[in-house]
């Protein structure tokens, strides 16, 4: 008897961006923006008591409309929560050397920003968020991108 296994690929992460969102477009005219978020994991040394960093950078896609204003919105340092799936892919690098790549392929990007009225008055801090809702990938428009990652 086979076990029937619900299959789920969801990921939710929460950090800030590595560098300004890229922003290309398939020959189909589909706008395709990438970027790379940093994820920090604060954890306890159970030895030494001190406290460790543990940065993890991950590399996300958003499609359509959404990716435009990735690119207008978003920039180095921004602080992002992405919900997607997380695609595979490989390809061939410069050199000619097959590789494999793991990434979220955004479908919600939520961009949180600070009341800078209320920062500047010293009163509470309230955060504002824009959400970015992404179109589906296309299944084979990619071949207009010349080159993958990015």
């Amino acid at each position: 008897m086979d076990i029937r296994v619900p299959e789920l690929n969801q990921v939710l992460i929460a950090g800030r961006l590595t560098r300004d969102p890229d922003l290309r477009f398939t020959q189909k005219g589909q706008g395709m923006s990438s970027f790379a978020v940093a994820v920090n994991r604060r954890t306890k040394d159970a030895a030494t008591g001190e406290w460790k960093d543990d940065l993890t950078f991950v590399p996300v896609t958003v499609w359509g409309p959404a990716a435009e204003r990735c690119k207008e919105k978003m920039k180095k340092g921004s602080p992002v929560i992405i919900e997607g799936r997380l695609t595979a892919s490989e390809y061939t690098d410069k050199a000619g050397q097959k590789r494999k790549e793991m990434k979220v392929t955004a479908r919600r990007v939520q961009l949180l920003t600070r009341d800078a009225a209320a920062a500047e008055g010293g009163e509470e801090v309230h955060h504002e968020a824009e959400v970015m809702h992404a179109e589906a990938e296309p299944k084979s428009d990619v071949s207009g991108i010349e080159e993958i990652p990015f």
